[in-house]
C-alpha cells in the first residue's frame, strides 16, 4: 500500500514543486518507507511507499518504464508472479521483483485490458507520455482509494480527499445531499460524490483516462459485479467444496509478502476462518507464526476475548489482546474524525483504530481482515426480509421459526424486520418522526430509501446494492483510513473478486439455510473452526463500549454540535439535543467535528 497523488495544470505551465510535495507529504503516513516526485510540462506525479514486495530500491516510485510510461500506484496485486511469468515468455524483462513493474509490462502488452487479468487491489495512475494521457484504474470493489477534482484550472488526484483540497485545489465546502444522506439515511460512501463539492471518488471497477492535450477525461467501468453461470444449480457438497477452494486461493494469495502479516482476530466466524486457513500456511514459511491481535470490549456482555484467545491457540497463533480505554478514546478523537476525512456513524471504528496501532508496534506491516464475508454470504440480519420474500407464505412461516431459533432474533424482531425494510412508506415515517428536529426540506424526500427498499425484496438484487453502494464502501473506506494511519497494508480475502462472484452465483438457499446466515462458510470450515464458533448466534465483532465513552465525553459533543454553523442551518430552532437518540446524537457530532477539522464552509 502507498499513497499517490497528481497536478494536470489545463493552462500548460509546469507544477510548482511545493504544490506536488505537498500533496504528497500529507499522505506521508501512506508511505513511509520511500517517496517520489516526477515531472513532466505541465504535468507532476507524487509518491509515498510502503515496501511489502522486493522492499529494495528497485521498488521506487513512480517507477519508469523505457521512456516511455511513468507510474505511481497504491495496492497489491496478488498474481503478479503468474503475470510475471507470461510476459517474461512473451520476451519481457524484468528490473525488480515487484508488482508495479508487473502493471507497467501488463499495460504495454494489453493496454486498458490488463487491469481485468489482475487479481489484487490497486489504485494508480500510469502516465503514457506517447500519447500525452494518463490512465487511471481502481479496483473491481473500490478497496483502495481514489479521489479526483476537475476544476477551471487543474486536474489533480490522490489517495486521500485532503491531498486533492490542499493548496487551495478546491475550497472545502460541503455537500449537502452527502450530508443529509448521511445524517437521515444513514447512507455515506454510497455514490462517486463525497461531502466535499467538487471532490469526487473514482468509482470501484471504474477507469479514467485524462488527456493532457484536449484537458478532457473519460471514465469507463470495467467491471460490474455479475454471477457466475451454472452456479445456481450446484448441490451443498459441490458448492461447499467450490466455496472452500475458492477461498483458500485467496488467502493463499493474500499470504505474499516479504514482510510480517497478522490477522485481525474478532473472535467470530470470518476472522477465526481466516485465522485457521492462514496459519496453516504461513507457519510453514520462513517469517514465523502468525501473529493475531484482538480488541477486547470494556464491557463484560461484548467481551470476546475468550473466543479469540480459543481460536489462537487451535491454530497455533501468536496473540496480542489490547483493551482500549475511554481516555485513549477521548485522545483518539480529533485524530480520527482529521483521518477519516468525512462523517463517521459510530465510535466502533476507533477499535479498529487501536488494532492497527497495535499492528505496527509489533511489527505486521499486513494485516488480514474480515470484511465482505456479511455482504458475499448473505451475514446481516436485514438479508432475512429478502430471504422471506423468495419462498411462499407457509414456507416463510416455517422459516420465521428456524430464523428465531438460530439468530438473535426474537419472532417480534423478525417481524418487526420484515416490515422494515419491505416496507418503504414504514422506514420513511420512522425516519422522519426520529428527524423532526430537521428542516421540513430534509426529510421531504428518501430516494435512497425507495431504492434500498425495493433492493430488499429480492436477494441479489440487495447484495449486489450493499457490495456495491450501501454498505461496502464505507466499510472499506474505514478500513483503509485505519490502517494506513498506521502505515499497515489491509488485505481482505473475501474480496477476491472470484471467490465473490462464485458466492453471488451459488444458490441463496446455501446461503441462508434453516435460519443460519452464512450457512455455506460454517459448513465448509467444519473441522478447521471449533463448532462453539462455527455456530454463534451472539456475535458483536469489534464493537466499542459506545455508551460508556460517550458519557465521557456528551457534554463536549453538546458543545461542539450547538456550535456547529452547518447543523445551526439544518435544524429547527429551540432543538433540546438531550433528546435525540445516542445513535444520532453520534452522527451530528461527527458532522460539527469533520466540519472543524476541515474548516468547512457550508
Amino acid at each position: 500500500m502507498c499513497g499517490i497523488s497528481g497536478i494536470i495544470h489545463k493552462s500548460g505551465t509546469p507544477v510548482a514543486h511545493v504544490d506536488i510535495e505537498l500533496m504528497n507529504d500529507l499522505a506521508a503516513h501512506r508511505g513511509p518507507d520511500g517517496h517520489g516526485l516526477f515531472f513532466d510540462k505541465s504535468l507532476a506525479l507524487g509518491h509515498r511507499r510502503l515496501a511489502i514486495l522486493d522492499v529494495s530500491e528497485a521498488g521506487h516510485q513512480p517507477m519508469l518504464y523505457g521512456d516511455r510510461y511513468v507510474l505511481t500506484f497504491n495496492g497489491e496485486i496478488y498474481n503478479y508472479l503468474e503475470l510475471r511469468e507470461q510476459l517474461s515468455q512473451d520476451g519481457f524483462e524484468f528490473a525488480s521483483k515487484t508488482d508495479t513493474e508487473v502493471i507497467l509490462a501488463a499495460y504495454d502488452k494489453w493496454g486498458a485490458d490488463c487491469v481485468s487479468r489482475f487479481n489484487g487491489i490497486w489504485a494508480f495512475a500510469l502516465y503514457d507520455k506517447q500519447k500525452a494521457e494518463i490512465f487511471c484504474s481502481r479496483d473491481r470493489f473500490g478497496v483502495k482509494p481514489f479521489y479526483y477534482a476537475d476544476t477551471p484550472e487543474k486536474f489533480v488526484f490522490g489517495s486521500e480527499i485532503k491531498q486533492v483540497l490542499s493548496g487551495g485545489n478546491v475550497p472545502p465546502v460541503a455537500n449537502m445531499i452527502a450530508v443529509r444522506d448521511f445524517l437521515v439515511e444513514g447512507y455515506h460512501d454510497h455514490t462517486c460524490e463525497t461531502f466535499f463539492q467538487g471532490v469526487h471518488s473514482l468509482p470501484a471497477g471504474h477507469n479514467l483516462v485524462y488527456s493532457v492535450t484536449s484537458n478532457r477525461f473519460e471514465q469507463t467501468c470495467y467491471y460490474s459485479l455479475d454471477a457466475r453461470a451454472g452456479l445456481s444449480d450446484l448441490g451443498e457438497h459441490a458448492a461447499t467444496s467450490l466455496f472452500f477452494s475458492d477461498l483458500k486461493r485467496a488467502v493463499d494469495y493474500q499470504l505474499r509478502s516479504d514482510v510480517k502479516v497478522g490477522v485481525s482476530l474478532s473472535g467470530g466466524l470470518d476472522s477465526s476462518t481466516l485465522a485457521g486457513l492462514s496459519a496453516r500456511i504461513y507457519n510453514t514459511g520462513p517469517l514465523g507464526k502468525m501473529q493475531a491481535i484482538h480488541a477486547k470490549s470494556s464491557e463484560n456482555h461484548m467481551d470476546e476475548s475468550a473466543y479469540a484467545r480459543e481460536v489462537a491457540a487451535r491454530a497455533d497463533i501468536e496473540l496480542s489482546v489490547i483493551e482500549p480505554t475511554a481516555q485513549e478514546f477521548i485522545e483518539a478523537i480529533d485524530e480520527v474524525v482529521y483521518l477519516q476525512e468525512e462523517p463517521f456513524t459510530s465510535p466502533s471504528i476507533f477499535m479498529q483504530y487501536f488494532l492497527f496501532q497495535k499492528a505496527k508496534r509489533i511489527g505486521c506491516k499486513v494485516m488480514l481482515d474480515g470484511q465482505g464475508c456479511d455482504e458475499i454470504l448473505l451475514g446481516y440480519e436485514r438479508y432475512y426480509s429478502a430471504h422471506l420474500h423468495s419462498m411462499p407464505a407457509l414456507q416463510a412461516a416455517r422459516e420465521i421459526f428456524s430464523i428465531e431459533n438460530n439468530s438473535r432474533l426474537t419472532f417480534r424482531a423478525i417481524v418487526a424486520n420484515f416490515a422494515y425494510f419491505s416496507v418503504s412508506r414504514i422506514r420513511i415515517w420512522s425516519l422522519q418522526r426520529k428527524f423532526r428536529f430537521l428542516k421540513k426540506q430534509y426529510t421531504e424526500k428518501f430516494p435512497n430509501i425507495a431504492k434500498a427498499t425495493k433492493g430488499s425484496r429480492n436477494i441479489r438484487a440487495m447484495q449486489k446494492m450493499e457490495i456495491e453502494s450501501f454498505q461496502l464502501p464505507h466499510l472499506l473506506r474505514y478500513v483503509d483510513r485505519n490502517s494506513m494511519r498506521h502505515s499497515i497494508e489491509a488485505r481482505v480475502p473475501f474480496l477476491d473478486h472470484d471467490l465473490v462472484e462464485t458466492c453471488y452465483g451459488i444458490s441463496n438457499k446455501l446461503k441462508i439455510k434453516d435460519g443460519w446466515t452464512k450457512h455455506i462458510l460454517r459448513v465448509a470450515m467444519q473441522g478447521l473452526v471449533a463448532p462453539n464458533i462455527l455456530w454463534r448466534k451472539n456475535k458483536f465483532g469489534f464493537e466499542a463500549p459506545d455508551a460508556s465513552w460517550i458519557s465521557e465525553v456528551s457534554g463536549t459533543m453538546e458543545s461542539a454540535v450547538r456550535q456547529s454553523p452547518l447543523l445551526e442551518k439544518m435544524c429547527q430552532r429551540g432543538v433540546d439535543v438531550k433528546k435525540i437518540d445516542p445513535a444520532t446524537f453520534w452522527k451530528l457530532y461527527s458532522i460539527a467535528k469533520w466540519e472543524t477539522a476541515y474548516s468547512v464552509q457550508s
